[in-house]
């Protein structure tokens, strides 16, 4: 293979490798033509699929690859293409993802760095890595995104929309991992329609994933170590389903703020700085039809002061036409033995309407309380048959 062909993308090792590794195979093979002399070049295929490489990428980490990342979704963009990116590190500053185009690459990241296909941040005063506003229907997939803590607020993929519009966003993010940013991971400002599957958000200074919006699915992701909320929504926000997911070592768990249409089921709650899971009353309204189902919640409170109520398991402070059933909640400390034991409460709530917590296991399921009434209901507040026992430090 000439010198020329060499860095026009991968040789035919690489390519095994990859496909290996996980990348979808019509990429990969677009990939390997690409790289091949002659009328292989000219195929269909290889002619929506465009690797940074031919644009004069180098992945080495040491070089500006911006120019050559985003004339690579440009060009993808003009065919309705997909950009493929082989594992390297590449430096850049922000990005503007395209409507219908697919920025895929290899996921050989591990739980504490990233790996495979690597972009990294270079600019500190870049407002995200990720651009995607007005990206329709676009597709990250299979990449590490690193922000190496530079500047502030930045964030790693971001949506900021004046307005909703009258099209979904449908985007989807997948196979990916998103961290060290000055802000949150993702940053999504009036999404419509989008899912997040099979990434690791975490160690950012923000949230994990800060929402907007409505119509999401979060689905077997980690969102651990960040500084903020594994799940923030603060804003207005609805019809989000969040299942499967580990939500670890994050300032706080998940937080709902006047949500309404809610489906978390079968989530992994773990040592969360303050509580495990807060529905919280907005200036406007309470949380509304949510079922809170299957979860696990352990050790929550970590950094609270235990007299407060922020040392609690799950919190709801104003609910209408919530089910929390069939929850298990465990009390506990740092993994080296270390640290306080919490949480001191494990299920506090306040003025509920038409609303059912029960049948939720609270074996050592707090330290003080295990049920926490703060009064206030309306009518159909039913609270019974949750079984469980005080865990005594």
């Amino acid at each position: 293979m000439s010198n020329e062909a060499e860095n026009q993308g991968l040789s035919r090792r690489q390519v095994t490798r990859v496909a290996a590794l996980g990348a979808p195979w019509p990429l990969v093979g677009a990939a390997a033509a690409q790289q091949t002399p002659g009328g292989a070049r000219d195929q269909a295929l290889g002619e929506n699929v465009f690797g940074p490489p031919r644009f004069g990428a180098k992945g080495d980490g040491k070089s500006d690859d911006t120019k050559a990342l985003q004339s690579a979704i440009d060009a993808a963009a003009e065919r309705g293409g997909a950009v493929f990116v082989p594992p390297g590190v590449y430096l850049t500053a922000e990005l503007q993802l395209r409507p219908f185009v697919a920025l895929v690459g290899v996921p050989a990241w591990d739980y504490h760095q990233g790996g495979g296909s690597v972009l990294r941040l270079m600019d500190p005063k870049a407002k995200c890595l990720l651009n995607i506003t007005g990206a329709f229907g676009c597709t990250i997939d299979g990449l590490s995104l690193e922000g190496g803590r530079l500047g502030q607020g930045i964030h790693g993929v971001f949506l900021n929309k004046p307005d909703y519009g009258k099209k979904e966003d449908t985007f989807r993010i997948e196979r990916s991992q998103i961290q060290s940013f000055t802000g949150d991971g993702v940053r999504l400002t009036r999404a419509w329609c989008f899912s997040i599957r099979q990434c690791m958000i975490a160690y950012n200074a923000g949230d994990g994933v800060s929402l907007k919006g409505w119509d999401g699915f979060l689905m077997d992701n980690w969102f651990s170590g960040n500084r903020g909320a594994g799940f923030a929504a603060r804003e207005e926000n609805a019809s989000c389903t969040l299942t499967a997911n580990r939500i670890e070592w994050n300032r706080e768990g998940v937080l709902i703020v006047g949500g309404d249409g809610y489906n978390i089921t079968g989530n992994f709650f773990d040592r969360a700085g303050t509580c495990g899971l807060a529905l919280l009353r907005s200036a406007e309204r309470p949380c509304e039809q949510m079922a809170i189902t299957g979860n696990f919640v352990k050790r929550s409170g970590k950094s609270a002061t235990p007299e407060t109520y922020d040392s609690s398991q799950i919190r709801i402070d104003g609910g209408r036409g919530i089910t929390c059933s069939a929850n298990n909640l465990q009390v506990g400390r740092d993994d080296d033995g270390r640290g306080q034991w919490s949480p001191s409460y494990g299920i506090v709530y306040k003025g509920l309407e038409d609303c059912v917590i029960s049948n939720n296991v609270l074996h050592r399921g707090a330290i003080k309380e295990l049920l926490v009434d703060l009064g206030g209901h309306g009518s159909g507040a039913v609270v019974k048959d949750n079984p469980g026992s005080l865990f005594k430090p």
